[in-house]
C-alpha cells in the first residue's frame, strides 16, 4: 500500500512538473527598451559613434538628404538616430519620427496578414488560388501573334498560394509583361493625344503607375485576362504576385485590404503611424524627396507622399503602398524576431513563423541571381547570399524601392532597419549593416 502510494505522488509530480515546463514561455519583450545602458550591453561608445559618422559622411557627401538608423538586441534598442535633412532647402532637419515611402516594405506586411487566415483556418497556403478565384490563369504564354494575342499552353500544374508568396506564380511575367508594358504605354499615349492631362499619372503608390484602377479587384480583373509568363513554381518574377495575394485577403475575408491589415496586424501591434492614406496634416511628416546628382542633391518628385493624402481613396494594393516612421515597421520586425507577439498581442503562431522564414521555396537557380532564397515574404540567407558576412543563416530580410532595409536576425536576437527617400542606394545600406553588428561584436 505504501508503495502504490508513493507511485501515485512520483506520477502526479511529474505531470505537475510536465504541465509547468509546458505552460512556462520563453519571455520575449513586449516593448522596446530604449533605457540602455550600451556599455552594459558590451558597446562601446566609439562603436556608437562610428555609426554616427558614417550616417553623416553620407549626408556631408551629398549621397543622401536624409537617413536613419534603427538597431535593436533583445527588444533594447541600441541605436535611432537621423542624419540630415527633412527638408533641404528650408533646413529642416531628420527626425527618426519622419515619415518615408516604404514601397516593398508593405509585401512582408501583406503576407503576414495573409498567414493569419491560414491560421484561421479559412485557406491553406498549398489549396490552388482558382478555388478561390476561379477565373486565375491556368494557361501559359508561348508566343505573341502580331495582332496582340498570345499562343498558350496548358499549365503544368495550378498556381497556389505559395507560389504568391515566394514570387513564382507566373503572373504578369515573361512575355506577358512586355506586352502589358507595351499596351500601357499605348493607351497613355492615346489618352494624351486626346487631351488627357491626367495619362500615365501615378495616384498614390500603384503597380504599373496608372490612376485607372478605383479598386485592388479592378487591377486583377484586368491582369487574369493575359495567361501566365511561366508555370507556377517554375521561375521567380518579382512584385505583382503580392497583388493577387492582397485580393484574395480581400475575397477570403470579406474586408477591403487596408481594413483588413490594419485589424489584423497594423493596430494589434501599435504601428499606428503606419497606412496607405492620411489625412492631409500628416504630409508634413514626410521628408521631402531627393536624388544625388553628380555629387549635388536634386529635388525629386514629392508625388508619392502627396499621393497619400486623400479621404476618398478606395485603391490600396499589397505589393506596395505603406508608410510610415521607421520605429513603427521595427515592431513588425520585432513581432517576427519574437516568434509572432509584441505589444502584448500574438500575431502569428510561433510555427507559421518558422514556415515562412525556414524553408526556400524557389528553384535552386532562378531569376533572382545566384545562390538567391525567398520563403514566404522574406529572402533568406540560411544557404544563401548575404548583404553581409556578420549575417548569420537564420537572418531574413527584405526592403524597398526607395532605400528603406531591414534584416531580423534570430541567432544574433537583434533587429537592424535602415532608411532613404531616394533610389540607387545599394552601396550605403551594408555599410550601415555591417556596423550595426559589430556593434556587438567582442
Amino acid at each position: 500500500m505504501k508503495r502504490t502510494y508513493l507511485v501515485v505522488v512520483f506520477i502526479a509530480g511529474a505531470m505537475s512538473l510536465s504541465i509547468c515546463l509546458a505552460q512556462k514561455k520563453v519571455a520575449v519583450p513586449q516593448q522596446f527598451n530604449y533605457k540602455v545602458d550600451i556599455k552594459k550591453e558590451g558597446i562601446s561608445t566609439e562603436k556608437a559613434e562610428s555609426i554616427d559618422s558614417l550616417l553623416q559622411s553620407f549626408v556631408d557627401q551629398m549621397k543622401v538628404s536624409s537617413v536613419v538608423g534603427f538597431v535593436a538586441k533583445g527588444g533594447n534598442v541600441v541605436y535611432k538616430r537621423a542624419f540630415g535633412w527633412k527638408d533641404v532647402e528650408n533646413r529642416v532637419p531628420a527626425t527618426p519620427d519622419d515619415y518615408y515611402i516604404l514601397f516593398s516594405q508593405t509585401k512582408a506586411v501583406t503576407t503576414v496578414a495573409f498567414m493569419t487566415l491560414v491560421e484561421k483556418g479559412l485557406v491553406k497556403i498549398d489549396d490552388p488560388v482558382s478555388k478561390y478565384f476561379p477565373e486565375i490563369p491556368n494557361r501559359v504564354a508561348t508566343a505573341v501573334s502580331a495582332d496582340g494575342t498570345f499562343e498558350t499552353r496548358p499549365v503544368a500544374r495550378s498556381m497556389t498560394f505559395v507560389d504568391l508568396m515566394c514570387h513564382s506564380s507566373g503572373l504578369n511575367a515573361g512575355l506577358v509583361g512586355s506586352t502589358r508594358r507595351i499596351e500601357r504605354q499605348r493607351d497613355d499615349s492615346i489618352r494624351k493625344a486626346n487631351g488627357d492631362t491626367a495619362a500615365g499619372r501615378t495616384m498614390g503608390q500603384r503597380s504599373g503607375g496608372t490612376g485607372n484602377w478605383k479598386y485592388l479587384k479592378d487591377a486583377m480583373d484586368d491582369l487574369v485576362k493575359y495567361p501566365l509568363g511561366f508555370d507556377p513554381g517554375s521561375e521567380y518574377s518579382y512584385h505583382i504576385s503580392t497583388n493577387m495575394l492582397a485580393y484574395m485577403i480581400e475575397r477570403i475575408s470579406g474586408k477591403p485590404l487596408r481594413q483588413y491589415v490594419k485589424e489584423a496586424v497594423l493596430e494589434p501591434l501599435g504601428m499606428n503611424n503606419t497606412d496607405w492614406y492620411y489625412e492631409p496634416a500628416a504630409l508634413s511628416r514626410f521628408v521631402k524627396a531627393y536624388n544625388s546628382v553628380d555629387g549635388k542633391l536634386v529635388p525629386s518628385s514629392n508625388m508619392y507622399s502627396e499621393g497619400t493624402i486623400s479621404k476618398s481613396q478606395t485603391y490600396a494594393e499589397g505589393a506596395i503602398g505603406l508608410n510610415g516612421p521607421i520605429e513603427d515597421y521595427a515592431k513588425f520586425c520585432q513581432m517576427l524576431l519574437n516568434k509572432g507577439e509584441f505589444n502584448g498581442r500574438r500575431i502569428l503562431k510561433s510555427e507559421t513563423i518558422d514556415v515562412m522564414t525556414k524553408v526556400n521555396r524557389l528553384p535552386d537557380v532562378n531569376a533572382g541571381g545566384k545562390s538567391f532564397r525567398f520563403g514566404l515574404g522574406f529572402e533568406l540567407y540560411n544557404e544563401g547570399r548575404k548583404p553581409v558576412p556578420e549575417v548569420s543563416n537564420t537572418a531574413f530580410a527584405w526592403g524597398g524601392l526607395y532605400g528603406t532595409a531591414y534584416i531580423i536576425d534570430p541567432e544574433k536576437n537583434m533587429i537592424a532597419l535602415f532608411y532613404l527617400n531616394m533610389p540607387k542606394h545599394e552601396d550605403l545600406y551594408p555599410l550601415f549593416l555591417s556596423k550595426a553588428y559589430q556593434l556587438f561584436r567582442k
